[in-house]
């Protein structure tokens, strides 16, 4: 045994004593945990009582709130009061002193009664030594807020569609507004069989579909609203003339002020659809079938005539034109716009852009975007045409009507110093990963401001402003890898030598297939910074591009001075992201640009931090969206909707019950915007927060 050894006997009792002390300490354990309990016991407790206390004060408040509601009321009464006793005992002295007049002192001794009665008017109704801090002559629409801490004039509220009025505004309180219970109001609703569930403004039928409420289901002055899937009362135009009345679907639509002759921007929103085709196609050979555009708002603006688009103001207009297609032609269809002029001296294409044929029949969102300079009589139309003659004699055409208007255009005046630009991608055959095009300036407002480097590679600025543009490449694929890995579009800024990603966007790959990619966004530019693209395609994937003269691999542009214009980005936010079956989630976003003036995305402490893009001044916006997402959904919506001053407290839209409306590109002061995505029948695996996801908006002033 060596030296360190420990003796058996010795060893034996060490284990004795350690189990011993493992004893002990577990009943010294137990005793801890019982303790434990009874605190825990007593901390429920108290919490209860807490609460308790807290229930009884919220209830001491009301029971306040009513009581002050009471004293108000008593005291502007006794004040009337005060003031009638006040002028007939004016009116009593006046009678007394008429004989005093013929006096010589008589005239000072009237004096000496008025200022005697104005002094015990003034100390009626305050305190002697104090003085009362008030907010001075507010508006008749208007009352005292003292919840800031400083008396402020703010603006009465005015009840929404589906509130009733509970009490008026006065002096020192705002109008009271109450939601209108319909269920419980109106016989008959949402039939026996169905639950009806009310909401704010309106009400939900369990089970409800689109049909049932085209055959009237919501009722009179009630309007089905898709994206909220429920009825809502339908607005009313309070000193407007309506430009459209309430349908089963649809909201009334209420003109809005005249516009004069000095603003600087405005919008204009239309419908488009196929016209008398009856899913059926008539010939989609060149030039195809035009669509049928239907006005929504602005007639001052533009009219619609013959199912195109007439201009009545002379500008700059940055269209827009989102669509969804299910076709069955071979190879493609494509979609154009076409502006003509006024006296039949000029007639070309704007922009084009190319719908692949899927393997699964399926709706395929496209957007495509154009900018020109018109003048009154300028018409623009568009259209859809084929060139496989399989296609000419196939029933297989259906869009997909969508609640937003599918058309939308941004008239910039010329008192702006805008300048708009087109330029055709050269035409080229590429079968390299990385191609970066080069331009020819198809048209051109003012050639000083914005040109075209020595390589045509690159647009440069000659002055700071702000730039919104569209870059649209049609292309043939060859290549599994292609379908497998997809493409990438990028926009460089190039400033002082440096190279600066703007933004990028995402295509799925198709195999043996014709298609195109597209690229927008939004961006602050000075004087020297040049603009530039690059296209990203799989290293086994063949690539062949396209360019011809009806714009389907081209670019818009348009600049701005930065005196009367602001543009953000941001990238779609981690946090937040929505998965699986996603029905009308909110985006969330993170703002990587500079901060603006002018607008913002919701600051943290807010009702909807990160989610709301905020205008702060009055204006027209233009907001592009790209979203890169993994899912198996049968249809994805993305919605862009308006909500009016949601920031303001305790007048968020879900106190006030006023409602998320579809695109209005219109933005005024205390409006808001954001998205919403929507998985019909399937769920979303993945969104992309790091490349190909982002918003960019153009604020252009009013």
């Amino acid at each position: 045994m060596g030296s360190n050894d420990v003796p058996s006997d010795d060893a034996v009792i060490l284990q004795l004593q350690l189990s011993k002390d493992q004893e002990k300490l577990v009943e010294a354990l137990k005793d801890q945990q019982e303790e434990v309990k009874v605190m825990h016991r007593l901390l429920s407790e108290q919490q209860g009582e807490l609460i308790h206390q807290q229930r009884e004060i919220l209830a001491q408040q009301k029971k306040m709130h009513d009581y002050m509601e009471q004293v108000k009321a008593q005291y502007n009464i006794l004040l009337d009061t005060i003031k009638q006793m006040s002028m007939q005992n004016l009116q009593e002295e006046l009678d007394s002193h008429r004989e005093v007049l013929s006096e010589p002192s008589g005239p000072h001794r009237v004096q000496q009664a008025i200022s005697l009665h104005k002094v015990d008017m003034e100390a009626s109704v305050m305190e002697v030594g104090h003085s009362l801090v008030t907010c001075g002559r507010c508006g008749p629409e208007e009352y005292c807020d003292f919840k800031g801490g400083h008396p402020l004039c703010e603006k009465c509220t005015v009840c929404p569609a589906g509130f009733f009025l509970v009490a008026q505004c006065s002096v020192h309180a705002d109008r009271i507004c109450q939601d209108r219970d319909e269920c419980l109001e109106l016989a008959d609703l949402c039939e026996d069989r169905q639950k009806c569930i009310n909401t704010p403004g309106g009400f939900r039928c369990q089970g409800m579909t689109e049909r049932d409420a085209r055959a009237g289901m919501c009722g009179h002055d009630y309007f089905y609203n898709v994206d909220m899937d429920e009825c809502q009362a339908c607005a009313e135009c309070e000193g407007q003339p309506a430009t459209s009345s309430c349908t089963f679907t649809t909201d009334t639509a209420c003109s809005g002020p005249s516009d004069g002759d000095n603003v600087l921007s405005l919008s204009w929103t239309g419908d488009v659809s196929l016209a008398d085709t009856n899913g059926h196609i008539v010939n989609l050979a060149s030039p195809g079938v035009q669509f049928h555009i239907r006005a929504r708002d602005k007639a001052s603006l533009a009219s619609t005539e013959d199912g195109r688009l007439v201009m009545k103001k002379h500008g700059l207009v940055w269209l827009e034109q989102n669509l969804s297609v299910n076709h069955s032609c071979r190879s493609f269809v494509q979609v154009c716009l076409h502006m003509n002029a006024s006296d039949g001296s000029e007639s070309h294409y704007l922009s084009g852009v190319r719908i692949e044929q899927q393997e699964v029949r399926s709706f395929q969102g496209v957007s495509i975007s154009a900018v020109a300079e018109v003048a009154p009589g300028y018409a623009i139309s568009t259209s859809l045409w084929s060139a496989n003659h399989h296609c000419n004699q196939s029933n297989g055409l259906r869009l997909y009507d969508p609640l937003p208007a599918s058309l939308s255009l941004m008239w910039l005046s010329h008192d702006t110093g805008a300048v708009a630009m087109t330029a055709q991608a050269a035409l080229s055959a590429h079968y390299h990963t990385n191609h970066r095009p080069s331009f020819r300036i198809a048209s051109i407002s003012d050639p000083y401001v914005v040109v075209l480097t020595h390589d045509g590679r690159g647009i440069r600025f000659a002055e700071s402003g702000t730039v919104r543009f569209v870059f649209q490449q049609a292309l043939y694929s060859m290549g599994q890898a292609c379908v497998s890995e997809g493409f990438q579009m990028l926009a460089y800024l190039n400033r002082n030598g440096t190279a600066v990603e703007l933004c990028r966007t995402f295509k799925p790959g198709v195999h043996y297939r014709d298609t195109s990619i597209s690229l927008s966004g939004a961006t602050e530019v000075g004087s020297g910074d040049t603009l530039a693209f690059e296209i990203l395609s799989p290293a086994q994937c063949n690539v062949r591009f396209f360019s011809d003269d009806t714009g389907v691999s081209g670019l818009s542009l348009v600049w701005v001075p930065a005196a009367s214009s602001a543009s953000i980005y941001a990238s779609v936010a981690q946090a937040g992201l929505p998965s699986g079956a996603v029905r009308n989630k909110p985006l969330f976003f993170h703002q990587t640009s500079p901060q603006v003036s002018q607008m913002g995305l919701s600051v943290k402490g807010s009702a909807k931090p990160n989610q709301y893009f905020v205008f702060r001044e009055s204006g027209t916006a233009n907001v592009a969206l790209d979203l890169k997402l993994i899912h198996s959904c049968r249809l994805v919506k993305l919605t862009l909707l308006r909500l009016i001053d949601p920031e303001r407290p305790g007048a968020g839209w879900e106190a006030r019950g006023s409602r998320p409306t579809p695109l209005a590109q219109q933005v005024q002061n205390g409006t808001s915007v954001f998205f919403t995505l929507d998985c019909v029948r399937g769920r979303v695996n993945q969104v992309s927060h790091h490349t190909g996801s982002g918003v960019s908006v153009l604020w252009v002033a009013a």
